[in-house]
């Protein structure tokens, strides 16, 4: 605890914010993990972006970033040139500064980045502040986690592959600049913990209930089929276990459940917006996030006995 210390682990935000003066505060988040792809450079790309939309989740920019990376000394250096290019030109389009980092040897290939961002304190997002009258809107689509486990397979189609990859490079940095002057009560952006995981941290944060309109969700073409044919990552199944007696699925089909806790990686933006907002969110994101499928997914409800309910 510290005075200075606006966001902290009490609510499992997704970075942590302390206050440097009364119009300025730093974001700091970390963020790494093992190749979802095959290609190094794409791997880059990918991890950078993942890490770098915790800041823009908290309603800041990235300004500096330092890479994480371990390597098994088997393998070609020129992979790991390749993953940490890939994750260089991810920062340079966030416009931020790639100030170097550190590597460690080990088995398995693992990759991220520790981000430094800043925001005005007055205008910092946090997980915490849905109100009941809230629109849900959902920046990306969902199934990364079965598309990529597909991919692993060899069972997932190209273009399932192609338009996973495609939604896992792009930052939330358009997403979240299309709607910053608007009155966003919270925000978190979706990855290890599901769309349910994380929704169920913004209602615990908030106290209130997310309903879930689960036919408006934006889904990645061949996510449901995988679903359908079980070929679920195991993280979904302790996504769910993570949500328990919180989760209300109603009369939602099992592969329904399983994209709501399937784990994405670098996944969309999910922003609490005023109802009075909702109209001018919806311009703005389509204007500025038409190569990706947006929606508007739900609403913030009074608290209930469960956190989510799916209808």
């Amino acid at each position: 605890e510290h005075e200075n210390l606006i966001v902290g682990t009490e609510t499992s935000d997704d970075a942590a914010v302390y206050r440097i003066s009364r119009d300025l505060a730093m974001i700091q988040t970390l963020d790494f993990f093992t190749p979802v792809v095959d290609d190094p450079y794409t791997f880059g790309e990918i991890a950078a972006a993942n890490a770098l939309s915790d800041v823009y989740a908290m309603g800041g920019e990235p300004a500096v970033a330092l890479n994480i990376a371990c390597f098994p000394a088997c393998l070609d250096a020129s992979v790991l040139g390749d993953i940490l290019a890939g994750g260089a030109a991810k920062v340079k389009e966030a416009g931020a500064v790639l100030a170097g980092g550190h590597t460690v040897q080990d088995e398995e290939p693992k990759y991220g980045l520790s981000v430094t961002g800043f925001v005005r304190p007055d205008r910092l997002w946090t997980n915490g502040g849905a109100r009941p009258g809230d629109v849900l809107i959902l920046t990306k689509p969902l199934g990364t986690g079965l598309i990529t486990t597909g991919i692993k397979a060899e069972m997932a189609a190209q273009e399932s592959a192609d338009a996973a990859i495609a939604s896992m490079k792009t930052l939330n940095r358009d997403a979240k600049r299309a709607v910053e002057n608007l009155q966003v009560h919270a925000c978190t952006d979706i990855t290890g913990f599901g769309l349910a995981g994380h929704g169920l941290e913004m209602a615990r944060a908030g106290n209130v209930t997310l309903e879930i309109f689960r036919e408006q969700l934006p889904i990645l073409p061949g996510a449901a089929d995988l679903a359908r044919m079980g070929l679920v990552p195991a993280g979904a199944y302790r996504n769910r276990e993570y949500a328990g007696a919180d989760l209300d699925t109603g009369d939602a089909q099992e592969w329904e459940v399983d994209l709501l806790t399937d784990p994405q990686t670098s996944g969309g933006l999910l922003l609490a917006v005023d109802g009075q907002d909702a109209g001018k969110a919806a311009q703005a994101l389509e204007k500025a996030c038409s190569a990706l499928p947006w929606a508007v997914i739900g609403r913030v409800c009074p608290a209930r006995e469960k956190k989510i309910i799916i209808r």
